[in-house]
């Protein structure tokens, strides 16, 4: 082969891989963007609840969102699917206590940006000066395209919470 045709062919690949290089760290900016955004949705979601604020709450969901309680046992809603029953959801909650804290311990986007897990706890003053009602829980939440909450799963310990509203007896 002439030491021509060799360069050229060497300069060929160069910039094929470098072109390749460039369009997947372009890959990683995008979902790095993607899943700053999200994990701030998540947050502001936590900072709604906190603030009894449920406007900015139900901002967050799409119209199709689901709100999953897994381990609701039978005392606990199970969740709601729609943002307005979600909004019928939430709505409610807020004036049994006399205020809520839910510091996240760890969070993370997944391998797929559009979803984020996230540990916390909660801490819920009641009403009365009746103490506190405190429970850890683990959430997932998905979003789609538009940065909306499409899925919120609630984990937490249904004993520890039957055990904090007065309802041991009623399980089954």
């Amino acid at each position: 082969m002439k030491p021509w045709y060799m360069i050229a062919v060497s300069v060929g690949l160069l910039f094929s891989c470098s072109n390749t290089n460039h369009q997947h760290n372009n890959q990683i900016e995008m979902k790095s963007a993607i899943a700053a955004k999200n994990k701030a949705s998540v947050k502001a979601f936590f900072k709604a609840l906190e603030n009894e604020n449920v406007e900015d709450l139900i901002a967050l969901f799409a119209d199709d969102a689901k709100h999953i309680n897994p381990y609701a046992s039978g005392l606990f809603p199970e969740g709601a699917n729609g943002k307005e029953a979600i909004r019928n959801y939430w709505t409610p909650v807020f004036p049994n206590f006399d205020g809520m804290a839910f510091p996240i311990e760890e969070i993370y986007a997944m391998e797929d940006p559009s979803m984020v897990f996230v540990k916390y706890r909660g801490s819920i003053k009641l009403k009365n000066d009746a103490g506190y009602y405190e429970n850890d829980y683990y959430s997932t939440f998905k979003f789609n395209e538009a940065g909306l909450i499409t899925e919120y799963v609630e984990i937490f310990n249904p004993i520890v919470a039957a055990r904090g509203f007065g309802l041991l007896d009623k399980i089954k």
